[in-house]
């Protein structure tokens, strides 16, 4: 029987309190957990419910992503999402290790009640559930004081909606920038609400630490390798977006449905890989809406290498990337023949525990 969910994370930490609560919430709802490490481990994790994929174990892959990844980045993430999408995985759960399931915290379905509303081209949603001065990282500075960020929302118009791409909120530590940690951090509730549909022509970046993804758009799940840990889901997020209006109706956001205990950060590191972020985000969907792409979920791979040929053609990303791009697209149509793992990675759906 095939997987209806697996979660994955990417990490180099032995597991942490907060990947044993999730595991303890994810057995009773049939959803397995794919660990990715890296060079500097783990080698061993002990968690019942997760597959741990070690370095070495990830060489053996037959993906042809394998020998392009860079080791040492978060983007090795990629290869959780491959081997779940093998395993036959209809939905995907990605977080990261310092998050854990709140008393909120639900199975999501890919068709939701979502609220509409009338947005500007920038929308805050971190300002829909607090009355506080907060932002995503990833959000455009010179759009955090601007009226035109703050969302204008009609809670009357709530529907269901087709939504293959949903962000869920943090508490605790929420997923902002460096400027709002330098000047502002401290331990942070949003106020719960309605989901959220963000339409066509509006954008907000969203994040890695608690996001669900659907069948129809699992090749934009693809994370950038040539940029910094701290841009690669921002940026993916963009690209995400653009291509998502040519099929759906936009993402959704919900309200806090994980806590996270944030793991130590330099946050002058953290600002310093920021800063092509804070100088290229409002750039970069400028470019990707000015973009003419195919309509149509069977046109997604295709979309998505145009994505990343404009944005190298505009200096964002380099050259290599768009190698390891056509690599993605190429394991997931491999991927459309059936499962195929190599030896001693075995099918997602007859994890049992750690091994």
């Amino acid at each position: 029987m095939k997987p209806s969910c697996v979660a994955v994370i990417t990490t180099i930490q032995p597991p942490t309190d907060c990947v044993r609560r999730l595991c303890a919430r994810l057995l009773p709802v049939d959803i397995s957990l794919i660990v990715i490490g890296d060079k500097k481990g783990p080698w061993t994790y002990d968690v019942v419910g997760s597959r741990l994929v070690t370095i070495t174990e990830q060489e053996g892959l037959p993906f042809q992503l394998v020998p392009l990844l860079r080791k040492g980045h978060y983007a090795r993430k990629n290869l959780g999402y491959l081997l779940a999408i093998r395993s036959g995985a209809q939905c995907i759960y990605e977080t990261d290790d310092d998050n854990t399931p709140n008393s909120v915290w639900q199975v999501r379905q890919e068709h939701v009640h979502a609220c509409r509303g009338n947005f500007g081209r920038w929308c805050n949603v971190y300002r829909m559930y607090s009355d506080e001065n907060i932002w995503p990282r990833g959000f455009p500075l010179d759009q955090i004081t601007s009226n035109v960020g703050l969302p204008r929302l009609d809670v009357t118009a709530r529907s269901i909606v087709h939504a293959p791409i949903q962000q869920g909120l943090v508490d605790g530590s929420p997923d902002v920038d460096a400027v709002w940690r330098l000047v502002q951090d401290h331990p942070f509730s949003f106020k719960s609400g309605s989901s959220v549909l963000l339409p066509r022509n509006t954008w907000c970046p969203f994040n890695s630490q608690s996001t669900w993804w659907w069948t129809a758009a699992f090749a934009l799940m693809y994370l950038p390798s040539y940029c910094s840990f701290r841009m690669t889901d921002i940026w993916r997020s963009f690209i995400a977006q653009r291509c998502l209006w040519e099929f759906a109706e936009g993402i959704v956001f919900h309200g806090p449905e994980v806590d996270q205990e944030r793991n130590v950060h330099n946050l002058m590191r953290d600002f310093s890989d920021e800063v092509p972020g804070y100088l290229q985000n409002a750039r970069i969907a400028d470019i990707l809406q000015g973009l003419a792409l195919k309509p149509g979920a069977t046109s997604v791979g295709e979309n998505l290498i145009f994505c990343y040929e404009a944005l190298i053609e505009a200096g964002i990303f380099p050259a290599e990337e768009k190698s390891l791009v056509s690599a993605w697209v190429a394991d997931l149509r491999q991927g459309d023949e059936g499962p195929q793992f190599a030896p001693g990675i075995e099918s997602i759906n007859r994890l049992g525990g750690s091994q």
